[in-house]
């Protein structure tokens, strides 16, 4: 990682940290002007949010860090740190959503029920055009930077565009005679944001583990040592992904006839190979094996 990535990072989420704090207040507003818990649980979401953002900017700035004494490898990790973080966050939100509609509905006299006025119809609408355009813009530098925590805010800007869905449909059943929809809908929303805060946890989980990279990289690799004038053989190879870094750890086969210094050339050439063509590769670990070699 470098200071581009950070200040590219860092300048996408004080963007949506300033479009949650107005859309939050927003929602706020509509729900207890128009009296829709749903709305109000819809503001909690989107204010959740911008804890998340700054969330992110910290993990990003910290994983960008250049290796040190303690951290050789580096630092991308944290931002696996800061992933975690926002499922945590996401799973917490959710989970208190969904026991306020719980109450709602567990109390049976849904005659009591407040009718949603048309500003949270009007609200919901505005949050799912704006969640939604949020969601592509960062998802599109999550993956044009490979950010893992970039990613995972953009799918709490997506959770929070399903949750206005959910709110915008309650709130219209309520005002069509069933109170009891809007307290459905924060149900529904409930639903939809543990399950975002899972597979953000999970993914985040899987890049801190040391597993592979995947099948279709490691044979592009492949083909690439081996297309090496000098590489007679792969003896041994496995990948590693470090946060959003491939490390890859070699051995390979070469004339054992040949000098020190040319084996040594093999090495450098497949070296500088690899890393001019996947730029997500940031180490390399190569062993030369001597192999006799029929005349």
């Amino acid at each position: 990682m470098n200071t581009s990535f950070e200040t590219t990072a860092t300048k996408i989420t004080l963007y949506t940290i300033v479009v949650n704090l107005l859309l939050s207040l927003l929602k706020l507003t509509a729900g207890i002007i128009a009296k829709s818990n749903a709305m109000i649980s819809d503001a909690v979401h989107s204010a959740s949010d911008v804890f998340s953002s700054i969330v992110v900017i910290i993990g990003v700035h910290y994983s960008a860090k250049a290796p040190d004494k303690n951290h050789p490898y580096g630092h991308e990790r944290l931002e696996c740190v800061a992933a975690i973080i926002l499922s945590v966050i996401l799973l917490m939100t959710g989970l208190m959503i969904g026991a306020n509609a719980m109450s709602d509905i567990l109390k049976g006299s849904y005659e009591q029920l407040e009718i949603p006025k048309t500003l949270a119809l009007i609200a919901a609408v505005i949050s799912i055009i704006t969640k939604e355009a949020m969601y592509w813009y960062t998802r599109y530098y999550a993956k044009k930077l490979d950010s893992g925590a970039l990613m995972a805010d953009a799918w709490h800007h997506r959770s929070d565009a399903f949750s206005s869905i959910g709110a915008l449909i309650g709130i219209a059943g309520a005002r069509l005679g069933l109170p009891i929809c809007d307290a459905i809908a924060s149900l529904i929303i409930c639903f939809f944001i543990v399950k975002a805060s899972l597979d953000i946890f999970i993914d985040a989980i899987d890049k801190m583990i040391d597993r592979s990279c995947d099948t279709e990289t490691e044979e592009a690799i492949k083909q690439c040592i081996l297309s090496h004038e000098g590489v007679l053989n792969i003896d041994f190879f496995q990948t590693r992904v470090f946060g959003n870094k491939i490390y890859v750890d070699l051995e390979i086969s070469a004339d054992g006839q040949i000098t020190l210094n040319e084996a040594h050339m093999i090495a450098e050439q497949v070296h500088s190979s690899i890393e001019s063509q996947f730029t997500k590769v940031k180490h390399i670990m190569i062993h030369v094996n001597p192999k006799t070699t029929l005349n």
